[in-house]
Formats: structure tokens, sequence, C-alpha cells
């Protein structure tokens, strides 16, 4: 009795893919918010099961880097000393190949040295060896995490952008004026036409429309690290095989080879987690 129709479950994935929350999902479609968390849980665990086994081998050229804040429970200002650890800010780090719009590999934890180590460790696992393009931000221990992964094996530089607070008070939700760029090189001969972050940043905005928990000064944040991570596991899995890019007419996946035909929400139910009665938050 606690299993949703194949209907009802491609009504509910379909809504979290387009940006809705648990609770609009509940009314729109009559599942109650537990039962369609648990489906989240389930899909999100086949999908990252997806990823990690078509995501390898990958034949890419310019991959660029960013880092997306979120957080789990509440805001890191509000953690106490007691609280879980999981609680508090979280950074989602993003690879994203400049020429497909493919993202090989994403990593969530903590903006330090130690998630960065395992990001670039993560990226370099896709890719067939071949010698690659990747651009990130000045975030210092990016520094270190590429020179363990890829060693001479990369053209490693950064674009560092400055910007400069507006200073007025009425204006406390718009972002910072822009001042300048520098595309500083950290390692080997980059082609300079191609440093950039600007798709990466562009990604950031799809997850934000596309992850109704990513979307900002809501109440419809994580509860607990598990959903965030089922979250990011299912945009990732519908934006490289289902959703298709405006500008290449296909989806990324396809434009990387990595598959020959658009997927459908079917095919990410084939991957479902098998059902577990365990209770979850969202």
């Amino acid at each position: 009795m606690n299993i949703l129709a194949e209907e009802k479950k491609l009504a509910v994935v379909s809504a979290l893919v387009e940006g809705n929350s648990i609770r609009s999902i509940e009314r729109m479609t009559g599942a109650r918010r537990d039962t369609v968390v648990r489906l989240l849980q389930r899909i999100g665990k086949g999908c990252e099961r997806l990823l990690d086994e078509h995501m390898y081998g990958l034949d890419l050229s310019s991959i660029q880097c960013d880092e997306i804040w979120t957080y789990v429970g509440k805001k890191q200002k509000r953690v106490l000393p007691g609280d879980s650890p999981e609680l508090g800010d979280t950074f989602v780090f993003v690879a994203l190949d400049a020429e497909t719009k493919l993202i090989p590999c994403s990593e969530i934890g903590d903006r330090n040295s130690v998630t960065a180590n395992r990001f670039m460790s993560k990226l370099r696992g896709c890719l067939n060896g071949h010698r690659v393009q990747l651009t990130t931000d000045g975030f210092p221990p990016y520094v270190w995490a590429v020179e363990q992964a890829f060693g001479a094996d990369a053209d490693y530089p950064q674009e560092v952008k400055d910007f400069r607070e507006n200073g007025v008070a009425r204006d406390r939700y718009r972002p910072p004026d822009f001042v300048t760029t520098q595309q500083i090189v950290i390692a080997g001969h980059p082609d300079r036409r191609h440093i950039s972050t600007s798709f990466v940043e562009r990604q950031n905005l799809t997850m934000r429309m596309s992850m109704r928990r990513f979307t900002r000064l809501t109440n419809a944040f994580s509860k607990r690290l598990s959903s965030l991570r089922a979250a990011v596991a299912l945009h990732f899995a519908h934006y490289n095989f289902c959703r298709l890019h405006r500008t290449l007419g296909v989806t990324p996946a396809m434009a990387a080879g990595v598959t020959p035909r658009i997927w459908n929400l079917q095919d990410l139910l084939a991957w479902e987690a098998p059902y577990s009665a365990q209770a979850s938050l969202n």
C-alpha cells in the first residue's frame, strides 16, 4: 500500500525536476509529502548509481568548475554546539564541460580543501586520461587539489572576478557591482580564449530554478543531507540525459557521446533504488 503507482511516480518526479516544492507536489498529486521524500531519496540513489556508471572515459577538453552555496537544516550562524554535524552551510562543487555542457561530476561538502580534493579526484576519474583545460575561480584549495588529481596532465588557469559592494541599504538584495576580472595561469599552457567560468556560473541559476530547495529567501531548504544529495543527483541525471539543451539541440549526454538518444523519466525510474520503510524528512 506504500508503493505509488507508476503514473503517480512520474507525476511526482516530473514536478521535482521542474523545481516544485515538496508541499506543492503533495497538493498537486495527492501523494503525502513523506512519501514524496522517500521516492526522491530512492530515485536519487538510483541516479547516483546511473551517473557513476555512465560518467567515465569522457573525452572532454575544456572544463569549468565552481561551487554553489546552500544549507541543511539551518544556516551556519544558527548552528549550536550540540547540533548534528550535517547541519549548516553546505556547498555543491560542480564541473561542466564548456563544449557539450555535460556535468561529469559534482561533490557535496564544506567549502574546504577536503571537499576540493574529493571533487578533483572524482573529476579525474570521469575522464579518459587525455590532457584537459581546467578553469576554476580563485578558491585557494583548488591549486593543490588539481595538482594532486591531474599532476602535469592539465592546463590550469583561474579566472578571478573582483566585485564591489554597492553600499546602499535599500538595495541589500542587489548583487555587488562587477569591477574587473583576472586570468591567472597556474599550470601548463591554457588557451586564453577558453579561460572562463561563465557557463558553470550559469549552471548555478539552472540549479536554483530546477531544485526548489536551492531557491533563496524561502523556507524550501533541505532538512537532511541525504535529501540534498538525492535532489542533486536527480537534477544532474535529468539535466544530462533528459533535458534538451536549447543551444545544442540535443541533451548534454548526447553531445558528449555518452548516449545516442534522449532519455525520458521512465528511464530514470528504472534506476530507482529498492523501497525502504525507513522514515525520513525533507
